[in-house]
């Protein structure tokens, strides 16, 4: 399977701000690469440059060792699956997975070969005879899937296939996305503004905002070592909690928040000292944010709960503070009741730190 390499790549609409800004990106051989982020940061438009829906206002995109910002979608060797399943209504499951093979000349031994096999990988084999009205949504959705599959592309590309799904049948759905690459390797790119799908399918994730990356990295390295707040704060459910803080101390440093003087340990102080006297951001996974006073060798805050959240094998709950509402994760034992007072504390060792100005992470 071929790479998809995009060199400084930007979309300009006219009258418009930029909607893509010099993008560089390259997906692996075999990778299921998700483009994630907010409404309007340029997603769907860097998959649909790619696939060639979109003219390239700058740029290069290549698949495999050819460039191919002119040539035609049909000629690009990619499959595209969008939001709206796009079946025709008259005919049948087996027909509208047939469609495109059929237009271009396939023989009718490999038509029927390629879609029973793909109807078999996604569990539709006895759905073919049936049309798109007698299925549900997840069934028509994987009837996409193997249209899309029986072409035997280069480059699967996935434009947000599961938004019309209800939760159910979006965690099945999504489970047999991530089945079907691990069972074909084909490069995948595929589209989301659900950072949940995102951690779940990708090999790797990119992030966008405002037509820009963010970052570029494995599930786990977003969420352990964001590049930046925004970063922080889009991946993972429920968001970070950023606290502002200040960074004092002569000697020994120290974080500042809420009346609250805690020294840093050395290693932490080394990476914070050239920002004393500035003000940054604390972040603090709901989870590394407990209830309790154990040591005066941790990141503290005081609070009382507004509101708590029981979602069975844990409880969310939200706490006041001076600085703004906070969320910690509770696993185990009854969540306090509403208006308790208490104090928060959080490892140092869990702390991410940014720079209040650009929001880049320090520590």
């Amino acid at each position: 399977m071929p790479k998809v390499r995009l060199s400084k790549v930007g979309k300009m609409y006219a009258g418009k701000h930029p909607a893509v800004r010099d993008l560089d990106l390259e997906i692996d051989d075999g990778e299921l690469l998700v483009l994630v982020g907010p409404s309007g940061c340029g997603k769907s438009t860097v998959l649909r440059m790619i696939a060639g829906l979109e003219e390239v206002s700058s740029g290069e995109i290549r698949i495999g060792d050819r460039v191919v910002n002119d040539v035609p979608p049909r000629d690009r060797d990619i499959a595209m699956v969008f939001q709206n399943y796009a079946l025709y209504p008259h005919m049948s499951v087996f027909d509208n997975m047939a469609f495109g093979l059929r237009r271009r000349k396939v023989p009718a031994p490999d038509v029927d070969r390629r879609v029973r096999a793909a109807a078999a990988a996604l569990d539709i084999e006895r759905y073919l005879d049936r049309k798109p009205r007698e299925l549900s949504g997840g069934e028509r959705q994987r009837v996409a899937l193997g249209r899309a599959l029986v072409r035997e592309p280069s480059v699967f590309l996935f434009d947000e296939p599961l938004s019309n799904l209800d939760a159910r049948l979006r965690v099945q759905t999504r489970a047999e996305i991530k089945r079907l690459h691990q069972r074909v390797r084909t490069t995948m790119i595929y589209v989301t503004h659900d950072q949940v799908e995102a951690m779940t399918l990708g090999d790797r994730i990119a992030v966008l905002r405002a037509g820009e990356l963010q970052q570029v990295a494995t599930p786990e390295a977003l969420y352990h070592e964001p590049a930046n707040a925004f970063v922080a704060g889009f991946i993972g459910s429920p968001p970070i909690n950023l606290v502002p803080a200040v960074i004092s101390g002569n000697g020994l440093l120290a974080l500042e928040v809420a009346g609250f003087h805690t020294p840093v340990p050395a290693p932490l102080g080394e990476k914070l000292l050239p920002f004393r006297g500035q003000r940054v951001l604390v972040g603090i996974r709901p989870e590394d944010l407990i209830r309790g006073s154990t040591s005066d060798a941790k990141f503290r805050l005081r609070g009382t709960v507004e509101v708590s959240e029981p979602l069975g094998n844990e409880t969310l709950v939200y706490w006041r503070t001076s600085v703004g509402v906070v969320v910690s994760r509770q696993t185990a034992g009854a969540p306090p009741p509403v208006g308790t007072e208490g104090q928060l504390e959080a490892g140092y060792d869990a702390l991410h730190v940014f720079d209040s100005r650009d929001e880049r992470a320090i520590a």
